[in-house]
Parts: structure tokens; C-alpha cells; sequence
């Protein structure tokens, strides 16, 4: 297993401690579910305070390939897993204990993910290209969710 959806957050929202909380999650996670693999990045890209782009998911997650919890290819390559031709779905995007994760035409749908990135797997757009926040809710700052099944 290369790659998972985790299963659980760490109970704080999307505060997960930076990337290298998120990194440590996603490690300790995987660790419990007997995973071998010792070095684990979070698909998470991050934005700078100034609005510019700081990390990448791209650029972090190694060159591939990636394998779910059931030895299933999900992509090949980073080309590949940013591209549309990707393995990446409801029936492959599995937990880390190789459970799927309900998404669209399910009962309850949990298929969004936080990524703090673009289908491209780098940083969001710099502040000034996007619409400003405004409001109580603009101070908080904000996150960039995806969806697991790729619907919606």
C-alpha cells in the first residue's frame, strides 16, 4: 500500500498541524493498519500568508507508483494520477484498513476530501486571482476539499 484515503481525521477539523501534522496522521495511521511502507505525505498543498503559493501536493508525493490497501494500481505516474485517465475512484480511493468510503448515491456521502490543492496537485491561486473573503468567516481562513469518487 502506497496510497490511501484516510479513514479517520485528527478531530480538530481541517486543522491538522501543518503538513507535517497531516504527515504524521497519515503515518500513524498507516503504521496501525500494518502498512510497510515507513515515509507517508499527505496529498496536501499549502498557501503562504501573503496569499502566495507555498507547498505542493505534486511535489510531494513521490513519483509513483501508487497502490491502494488491496494492491490495486491507482496511477502510475504523477502524470498520471493528475490526468484523467487515473485509476482513482469510488471502488479504488480505499482507507488505509482497505475499506471503501462512501460517496455519491450512498445513503450518507463523506466523498469530500481536504487538499488544499487544484486538480493539477499544486497550491491554489494566489489571493489576488481569487475573489475576496469577506465577512466573520473571512478571518478564519479557508480549505479546498475534492471529492474521493471524482463526482460532483
Amino acid at each position: 500500500m502506497t496510497f490511501f484515503v484516510t479513514s479517520v481525521g485528527k478531530g480538530n477539523g481541517a486543522d491538522l498541524g501543518g503538513l507535517e501534522g497531516a504527515d504524521a496522521h497519515c503515518a500513524a495511521l498507516a503504521k496501525a493498519a500494518g502498512a510497510k511502507a515507513t515515509n507517508w505525505h499527505a496529498y496536501l498543498s499549502t498557501t503562504l500568508p501573503g496569499g502566495d503559493a507555498g507547498a505542493d501536493a505534486r511535489s510531494r508525493i513521490g513519483k509513483g507508483p501508487w497502490q491502494n490497501a488491496k494492491g490495486v494500481v491507482v496511477a502510475k505516474s504523477v502524470s498520471d494520477l493528475h490526468s484523467e485517465h487515473n485509476n482513482i475512484n469510488k471502488q479504488t480511493a480505499l482507507t488505509e484498513k482497505g475499506e471503501g468510503v462512501s460517496g455519491r448515491g450512498d445513503p450518507v456521502n463523506v466523498h469530500d476530501i481536504l487538499t488544499a490543492r487544484t486538480r493539477t496537485g499544486v497550491s491554489r491561486p494566489p489571493a489576488a486571482t481569487r475573489p475576496a473573503a469577506t465577512g466573520p468567516r473571512a478571518a478564519r481562513g479557508s480549505a479546498i476539499v475534492g471529492h474521493h469518487d471524482l463526482q460532483g
